[in-house]
């Protein structure tokens, strides 16, 4: 699959666009609207706005660098493509731009700058994880092997092409699906995947205690009246927390730190219709 987005992430759900693709299509939601409470890189979003299944897409983060790379990617596309262009991919701005993404007074170009920096220069693109090579960059793979600058400058100038298609919002998931979902319209697909259950707090700066995870899944069973589908690593705590939803349980490819292999389950919305396929991960465009 061709990666749209300019962001990598643990655990990416890129891979699963061609599943997502067959429930707009068997749910009659082609051309509507789709929104993910916790976007991250946005694989998905992305893809099906670019290959027109999505007329809108609304894109939410709680992180701060990350809200601020979609704003200032959709705001100032120029700006942003012709730092890319300079900036020197090396330990010392590495390190420069890491102090600019942990100060809350830089600005939010800055702010959504480093961090799109340090998730191209970082194993697996977490951004408060170490350099990909090592800082003495003594491994086989330097921190620019996935720097690749006129490609990451394509990919955002054809996005920042749809910049009136894209919201952006920086609120709480809870915040989001109690303010926001009930503005969108009746034609929209929400795609939910929280911090992982058990692994989160090594892999995100916002990961969710147990109680936490236990609001969101009553919200969503509760407060959302659009369809929708939320995805986990295969826990029996989150398991529980979604009893009485339709569910599937799949195998998925992790690269956060080691390549492994790892159960995800999905739950659904009551009245989505659920594609017939054993593994939404392995579905391909044919």
């Amino acid at each position: 699959m061709y990666f749209n987005t300019p962001l990598r992430y643990p655990g990416g759900k890129g891979k699963l666009t061609d599943y997502i693709k067959l429930l707009f299509v068997q749910n009659d939601l082609i051309g509507g609207e789709y929104c993910e409470p916790y976007a991250g890189g946005a694989g998905i979003a992305i893809n099906l706005l670019l290959d027109g299944y999505a007329s809108t897409i609304h894109l939410n983060d709680l992180n701060r660098g990350v809200y601020s790379f979609w704003r200032s990617i959709l705001s100032q596309p120029d700006e942003f493509c012709a730092r890319i262009e300079r900036v020197p991919v090396d330990m010392d701005e590495w390190h420069r731009q890491r102090e600019v993404a942990f100060d809350d007074a830089s600005s939010e170009f800055d702010m959504g700058f480093a961090t799109f920096f340090l998730n191209r220069c970082n194993r697996s693109g977490i951004i408060k994880g170490g350099v990909v090579g090592g800082k003495d960059q003594a491994g086989p793979w330097k921190l620019d092997a996935r720097f690749k600058k006129q490609e990451l400058i394509s990919r955002i100038e054809r996005i920042a092409l749809k910049s009136d298609q894209i919201h952006v919002y920086n609120r709480d998931a809870a915040a989001l699906i109690t303010d926001v979902l009930p503005n969108l319209s009746e034609n929209t697909l929400v795609y939910l995947d929280p911090p992982y259950y058990v692994k989160g707090s090594g892999l995100y700066q916002n990961f969710y205690k147990h109680e936490d995870h236990e609001r969101i899944a009553e919200l969503v069973k509760t407060k959302i009246s659009l369809p929708w589908l939320v995805s986990y690593d295969h826990a029996p705590e989150i398991v529980s927390m979604y009893a009485g939803c339709r569910t599937i349980t799949y195998g998925i490819n992790y690269s956060a730190q080691n390549r492994y292999k790892g159960a995800e389950v999905m739950f659904f919305s009551p009245k989505l219709e659920i594609p017939d396929v054993a593994n939404p991960a392995k579905v391909t465009a044919a």
